[in-house]
């Protein structure tokens, strides 16, 4: 547990900054830009003014299960579920935006392909907007209430981890073994080490106390509209002028027009994030990369990749910038699980694609569905 206070502001001088790791990469590690963004926390304090965005919706019917401190859990089950079978838990990314994107649209729903496969309790950890009141949870408090969540669903479920949920349930995995069936890590950054990523970089070269201004000027917390301008700065050309282009030229394209204004209403909605959680995840993982190195501790105890030895399915995108293949794939070489029971797929496309892709959900996740229903259900 990262013992180091969270740096705040008084009530009411939060300030609004659009900068995140990705973004980060505009500055260099000069006296001249610390200045500079030092500078502009104060101006974009008085300037800025960013209208909230609807939240998201979900497009699978389901009921709320639990209402925990750190997450909804959603239940999409089917009415028809035996009560052997094993739950499948998605856990879903929690890095600025909305966990809906594992339930994205009719037809664009990794909910409802792996509902499709044959997997008929289906749930997923739609993680809660950090108020102030939660700057100083940490990754302990979303470890215990993931197992609070597993306890009931009786105990053991097959853990689907998405992109920074990946590095969570992987945790998880190595904490409880005997709670957790199967693995899917898809997007998931267990090796930070591993590849040449822009994150990994960024992450490297900038000193924790960078990370720290963001978080004291978000109040203690890791506000999600600095994240959001920091993933739009990775890609200035396509999200400043190019996505703009292509919805002028399909106006007329009703189909289009909706497809657009759902994407933007899902990825304009932006989640805070604890600053505690934050700085940990920054420091420990991209920086010392201490998971896969087995040297974090978790609710008590170092965990190790090595004690995860449960059959595990990995999945990366070829052309994702923000985990790269390496950082999930080097994941075969330090869990503990044979490596007959560790399969992998590289599929086309990036990051986001990998959850709600159209591509990706008609060609890899209904195999990946099919995988976790042949590890079985409950013993008797």
């Amino acid at each position: 547990m990262n013992d180091k206070p969270t740096a705040t502001h008084p009530p009411g001088q939060e300030h609004s900054v659009p900068w995140f790791w990705p973004l980060a990469a505009t500055i260099e590690l000069q006296q001249a830009g610390m200045k500079l963004f030092r500078e502009n926390l104060k101006y974009l304090s008085e300037v800025e003014k960013l209208a909230a965005s609807p939240p998201p919706e979900w497009a699978t019917s389901h009921r709320i299960a639990l209402d925990l401190d750190t997450m909804r859990l959603r239940d999409f089950s089917r009415a028809a579920a035996r009560p052997d079978d094993i739950a499948v838990l998605v856990d879903a990314p929690y890095a600025g935006h909305a966990a809906s994107i594992a339930d994205f649209a009719r037809g664009q729903s990794l909910v409802e392909t792996l509902l499709g496969a044959g997997l008929s309790r289906v749930l997923v950890t739609d993680w809660k907007s950090a108020t102030p009141a939660m700057r100083d949870y940490d990754i302990d408090k979303y470890l215990a209430e993931i197992n609070v969540a597993v306890d009931d669903l009786g105990g053991g479920v097959h853990l689907v981890g998405l992109c920074q949920g990946g590095w969570m349930a992987a945790m998880f995995a190595a904490r409880f073994p005997g709670k957790v069936h199967s693995l899917v890590l898809a997007g998931a950054p267990i090796d930070t080490d591993a590849g040449r990523g822009e994150i990994k970089r960024i992450s490297r070269e900038l000193p924790l106390s960078f990370y720290e201004e963001l978080v004291a000027a978000g109040g203690g917390r890791m506000l999600g509209r600095f994240m959001l301008a920091g993933w739009k700065n990775m890609h200035p050309d396509r999200q400043y002028v190019g996505k703009y282009l292509d919805l002028y030229q399909h106006i007329e394209d009703g189909g289009y027009v909706a497809r657009t204004e759902r994407f933007e209403r899902w990825y304009e909605y932006a989640v805070d994030l604890p600053g505690r959680y934050y700085l940990q995840s920054i420091d420990e993982l991209f920086k010392r990369n201490r998971f896969a190195k087995g040297e974090f501790v978790g609710l008590g105890r170092t965990l190790k990749p090595k004690d995860i030895t449960v059959p595990v399915y990995l999945l990366a995108g070829a052309h994702d910038d923000i985990t790269t293949p390496e950082q999930v794939f080097n994941a075969e070489t330090l869990l503990g699980t044979p490596r007959r029971e560790i399969e992998k797929k590289l599929v086309p496309g990036g990051h986001i694609g990998l959850f709600m892709g159209t591509n990706t959900l008609r060609d890899a996740w209904p195999a990946i569905g099919k995988w976790i229903r042949a590890r079985g259900r409950r013993a008797n």
